[in-house]
């Protein structure tokens, strides 16, 4: 039985996306942080399906068609959500012997910080519904969110000890044995783990999908902060140390490109905010990278576009989404080619 975790940058049905509404955290900027959603479904539905999770169909589509939005390619399943980061509760593709299977991970609220109950049965609940097709849909046994790794599509897979280790996911587990999972479930026969590496607001036990992530061609984009006098520096400098020390499946240095350091971002009552532009999502024939108002942003495409030649490089306002502590990566989920219905 051979198992492979396609890569983000292979061909895609689509994108799963959990809208958000009043009963969430969202609800003191439900109308800005609903446009932004509304951007970023605009964008996929060029190139390919959009599959939202939402409490009110027609509400969400109304606001979609609005925006132009190809509503062709939205698909809209009416299913309870406690909140909107599908990357961490929605499913994760494999393909076993050459078919898709979807994985349906335990998803604990990144450590028990939040109520998951909703979110944690999204999965089921869309496979139920049919969404998938004839895909089967296996339940594992594991804490594991999607943000939290990376993989290269050809059995490596890029993640951070401080949240696969931590002993609010799987305590149970020792490194060797997450690392025996990650290859009996995924296919993962190398696991490349950084030690260093964190974004100030982050909730997830710094998720690999905000500081460092595989891209075709043996590279890696990073995040790199270059003000000595920011509380990040250190820690990045070493997770930097980390990465050029790394090397590909065949013994030659990964290709890194750095991104840039956005400025300081706050909320109302002081906090700092995980602006990151490592939480981009490859789509078919695009990238979509959070912006931020911020000088940094012209040298974020540009970089990313380095990691993606002949790809659209597509830019999107995540100023509010980071005002819950999460991006763009966070709040989509790709779905493999052959596993939409």
């Amino acid at each position: 039985m051979i198992t492979r975790l396609p890569a983000e940058w292979e061909e895609q049905d689509g994108v799963l996306l959990a809208w958000p509404h009043a009963e969430s955290d969202w609800l003191p900027w439900l109308p800005m942080v609903e446009l932004v959603f509304a951007q970023i479904v605009k964008e996929i539905t060029r190139f390919e399906t959009a599959l939202v999770v939402a409490a009110d169909g027609e509400r969400t589509a109304a606001i979609l068609s609005a925006v132009g939005a190809r509503m062709e390619r939205v698909r809209i399943e009416e299913i309870p959500a406690n909140d909107t980061w599908a990357r961490d509760f929605g499913p994760l593709t494999v393909e076993r012997d050459g078919r898709p299977l979807l994985l349906d991970f335990g998803f604990n609220g990144w450590g028990l910080k939040f109520a998951a109950d909703q979110d944690n049965l999204i999965t089921g609940r869309l496979h139920r519904a049919g969404v998938f097709g004839a895909t089967p849909l296996e339940t594992v046994g594991l804490i594991l969110e999607g943000g939290s790794i990376e993989s290269d599509g050809k059995g490596t897979i890029l993640t951070t000890a401080e949240c696969l280790l931590n002993p609010n996911r799987n305590p149970h587990l020792s490194r060797e044995e997450i690392e025996a999972a990650l290859g009996e479930k995924l296919g993962a026969n190398r696991v490349l783990w950084l030690e260093n590496g964190y974004l100030a607001g982050d909730d997830t036990d710094s998720h690999i999908d905000t500081l460092a992530r595989l891209a075709p061609d043996d590279t890696i984009l990073y995040v790199r902060c270059d003000d000595a006098s920011d509380e990040h520096y250190t820690s990045l400098f070493l997770m930097e140390k980390e990465l050029h020390a790394l090397r590909t499946r065949e013994g030659n240095p990964y290709r890194l490109i750095p991104l840039p350091w956005p400025r300081a971002c706050h909320d109302d009552e002081g906090e700092r905010l995980p602006a990151t532009y490592a939480n981009y999502l490859v789509i078919n024939g695009a990238v979509l990278v959070p912006t931020y108002d911020d000088p940094g942003d012209e040298g974020a495409l540009s970089a990313i576009g380095q990691a993606f030649p002949g790809r659209e490089i597509i830019g999107i306002d995540c100023r509010p989404l980071i005002l819950q502590h999460g991006s763009l990566h966070c709040v989509t989920m790709q779905i493999p080619k052959g596993v939409l219905s």
